[in-house]
């Protein structure tokens, strides 16, 4: 299922760069991330600070309405106490948003909204909880704005619907600060 994702972005990429409408670019920014709903008895989930970078994709279909898919590394998952000591659960996701971009400002200020796909990585101090997901599924909703023509920042919401862990039942949650280049 990976590679026939990464595959099909890949091929969208190509084709798509033949055309006048497509721009491509770098980006990357911090994660600040928690668990939700779960039902671990005992734990205090906090909100870890994490990371994600990647590259990105961006194809015009209207005059203000854009197609905008990344293909990014990002780290995601929560701290918490166990047993005296702080622990911080780190979850590396291979993400694919594929979102729709909405230009509201003269071309500088958007609204990107859809949904992403990630597909696990690594896994870096287990919870106890066996069984996570290689997968997880969320929606994501936030704003982009251009600097200028090359330079833009985004601030996003990523709601994550899959069970990360299932026994424990707790999903994704993220706030993304990003910074980017446009080529």
């Amino acid at each position: 299922m990976k590679k026939f994702i990464l595959t099909c972005f890949l091929i969208v990429c190509i084709q798509q760069s033949k055309a006048q409408f497509f721009d491509f670019g770098i980006k990357g920014g911090l994660n600040f991330t928690n668990y939700r709903d779960g039902n671990v008895a005992g734990l205090d989930f906090k909100t870890a600070t994490n990371y994600h970078f990647g590259f990105l994709a961006e194809f015009s279909l209207l005059s203000n309405l854009n197609i905008l898919t990344e293909l990014l590394y990002s780290t995601q998952g929560a701290e918490f106490e166990k047993v005296g000591y702080d622990v911080k659960n780190e979850l590396g996701y291979i993400s694919i948003p594929v979102l729709a971009k909405v230009y509201i400002n003269n071309d500088n200020l958007s609204l990107e909204v859809g949904p992403q796909f990630s597909f696990l990585a690594t896994e870096r101090n287990q919870v106890g909880v066996n069984n996570t997901a290689t997968y997880d599924f969320g929606l994501v909703s936030g704003l982009g704005f251009k600097i200028s023509d090359t330079f833009f920042v985004q601030a996003r919401y990523i709601l994550g619907l899959s069970e990360v862990k299932p026994e424990a039942d707790i999903k994704n949650s993220a706030v993304q600060i990003s910074v980017g280049l446009m080529f």
